[in-house]
């Protein structure tokens, strides 16, 4: 299938706001920061467990209230819980301060996750794109990894010139904002049916909606292709950042750059890998569609590339274990990659399962799996590296899930 759909002004105002939403400087380094303030791994596992536990009690209320009130004002309250947590970020020093952070940062998750990508499917649906799902959520989510790739550099840039990890979460409050003033742009056509319901309305929507969502759930079908896509989702939202450790723990063991410090010198190649990785990853993500075509059965993607994430993951973590640190990251690439390609297809896919009407609602139910899963695994993955090292816990994990995977397998090919 060919590209069918326009590059208008709103298809650039998606592809900015990816682009700025993903200048999240402190990304690549979020796991040697929280390690240089005495958090270990049980810690930071505990933190992203925490994370992914509040994302996933508040996602269906979050996209209902989207739904109801508007998906506008659902992303620039997301925002402003952004820019409050990165805050926090840089003046805590204690764990506890940290949990309060990372509870806000998951506020703003919360309200910000499914929500775009409904404003994206309606806005395919008004102009009677729908069958450009996969291509065009590809095309823009390709200008997302353009922004993980920037700001992987700009990042790296920061931390060798401040010579500290903290700074990186002051400059991330700086295209968040921009961001928020262009939320504020986008047309009120895509605020969602139910935009500026009165109070007294309010119990009726949600009783509908939460009828609606109860009622699709029903098919055994959304509930395979839901875990099919959330649980490698989860699983690689719980273990990306450990590739930190990892590039670091390469960087020093590479006879070059010394006259720099070991953080100057591990900064430069973190910066650089990271944006050969989203540079992939924007290549990838951008021809999931083509590759969905290909296959002429989007069932037959997900179960390949589930099985191809597991056991990449598995490999990296054997490698890093016996010190061929090189080969780890290799195969640790390869989960990035996996995971952007299959995100394009399997959202599609999920989308095509549910009513228009509960589109917000439907897609942060997928993203509430993946939370559940993350949080899971995140402290699994904590407690074994503290344990046994990164590389065991990394093909525990991943090991344990690719047996676990048949049960789901999807079954109904598109």
């Amino acid at each position: 299938m060919s590209q069918g759909f326009k590059k208008d002004i709103q298809y650039y105002k998606f592809c900015i706001y990816g682009f700025l939403k993903n200048l999240r400087f402190f990304e690549p380094f979020l796991i040697l920061f929280l390690l240089e303030k005495n958090i270990n791994f049980l810690q930071i596992g505990t933190l992203y467990a925490i994370r992914e536990i509040f994302i996933n009690i508040l996602e269906i209320p979050s996209g209902i209230i989207a739904d109801v009130f508007g998906r506008k004002k659902s992303l620039i309250v997301s925002f402003l819980f952004y820019i409050i947590s990165f805050f926090i970020f840089y003046f805590s020093y204690s764990f506890y301060f940290f949990i309060l952070a990372i509870i806000f940062y998951a506020l703003g998750d919360a309200f910000r996750t499914g929500t775009h990508k409904a404003m994206i499917f309606d806005y395919l649906k008004i102009n009677n794109w729908k069958n450009q799902r996969a291509h065009y959520y590809g095309h823009t989510r390709s200008w997302s990894q353009m922004g993980s790739a920037i700001s992987s550099l700009l990042a790296a840039s920061i931390v060798f010139y401040t010579g500290n990890y903290k700074s990186i979460f002051i400059f991330s409050t700086i295209p968040y904002f921009i961001d928020l003033l262009l939320i504020t742009s986008y047309p009120n056509s895509l605020n969602g049916n139910n935009d500026g319901a009165k109070i007294n309305e309010l119990k009726g929507q949600l009783l509908r909606v939460f009828k609606d969502y109860l009622y699709s759930f029903k098919n055994k079908q959304i509930l395979n292709a839901i875990t099919n896509l959330s649980i490698h989702s989860g699983f690689h939202r719980s273990m990306k950042d450990y590739l930190q450790p990892i590039i670091q723990t390469f960087a020093l063991t590479i006879p070059i750059m010394l006259s720099f410090s070991n953080k100057q010198k591990s900064a430069i190649i973190i910066g650089v890998l990271y944006f050969l990785i989203y540079v992939s990853s924007s290549y990838v993500t951008r021809n999931a569609g083509k590759l969905n075509d290909k296959l002429k059965s989007t069932g037959l993607a997900l179960n390949a590339t589930m099985y191809i994430g597991f056991i990449a993951a598995f490999l990296s973590g054997i490698f890093f274990h016996y010190e061929f640190y090189f080969a780890s990251i290799l195969f640790y690439i390869g989960i990035f990659l996996v995971e952007n390609l299959r995100n394009p297809i399997g959202i599609s896919y999920v989308s095509e399962l549910f009513q228009d009407n509960i589109l917000a609602t439907a897609l942060s139910t997928n993203s509430q799996a993946k939370s559940l899963f993350a949080a899971i695994f995140a402290l699994i993955l904590g407690f074994l590296a503290d344990k046994f090292g990164i590389g065991v816990s990394l093909s525990a994990v991943a090991i344990l899930i690719l047996f676990s995977t048949p049960l789901f397998w999807i079954k109904n090919k598109n």
